[in-house]
């Protein structure tokens, strides 16, 4: 399972993650050259992190 968040809603992808899959996640900050085409799961911004298991 993967969710990209932007930096408002960093916390509600940690939550939900943790909510549907009973472990914690992974954080990963997304490279540069990533950022301009993934938006983030929950709004229309840009990707910050990229919240995933191991």
């Amino acid at each position: 399972m993967e969710k990209y968040s932007c930096e408002n809603h960093i916390e509600h992808a940690l939550d939900m993650f943790v909510a549907e899959q009973k472990e914690f996640p992974i954080m990963d900050k997304i490279k540069e050259d990533k950022k301009l085409s993934t938006k983030c799961s929950y709004c229309e911004r840009p990707a910050e992190y990229l919240v995933s298991s191991k």
